[in-house]
C-alpha cells in the first residue's frame, strides 16, 4: 500500500445500522411503508447512502444502514448526530439501537 502524501485528499466515511422496533405493524407490506418512508426522508435530508441492510423478514423489527463521506471528521461526526436525532423526531418506528464508526481513508 503507498503512503499517502500530504498533497494527497483525505476522505472520511461515516456508516452505521440503525435498529428499529415497529410497534402494531402486524405485515411485511406495512413494514415496507415505513422503511420506505424512513430511508426516503433521510436520503433526502442528508443526501446520504441509505438502504434496508437487514431484520427483512420479521414484521416489528427494520435495520437500515447508511453511508456519508466528506473530507472533515468533525462535518461527519455531526451529520451522523443530526441524522441520529433526525431520525427519532421522525415518530415513524421506535429507535432500539445504533452502531456507527468513522473511518479516515
Amino acid at each position: 500500500m503507498a503512503k499517502k502524501s500530504s498533497a494527497q485528499a483525505h476522505m472520511v466515511v461515516g456508516i452505521g445500522v440503525l435498529t428499529f422496533r415497529l410497534h402494531e405493524c402486524r405485515s411485511l407490506k406495512t413494514k415496507r411503508g415505513i422503511v420506505k418512508a424512513i430511508i426516503h426522508q433521510v436520503r433526502n435530508q442528508f443526501n446520504a447512502s441509505v438502504a434496508e441492510v437487514g431484520a427483512n423478514d420479521i414484521h416489528q423489527r427494520a435495520q437500515i444502514g447508511f453511508a456519508l463521506a466528506g473530507a472533515d471528521h468533525q462535518v461527519i461526526n455531526a451529520k451522523i448526530d443530526k441524522l441520529l436525532d433526525f431520525v427519532e423526531e421522525l415518530g415513524l418506528a421506535e429507535m432500539i439501537d445504533s452502531e456507527m464508526e468513522i473511518i479516515h481513508l
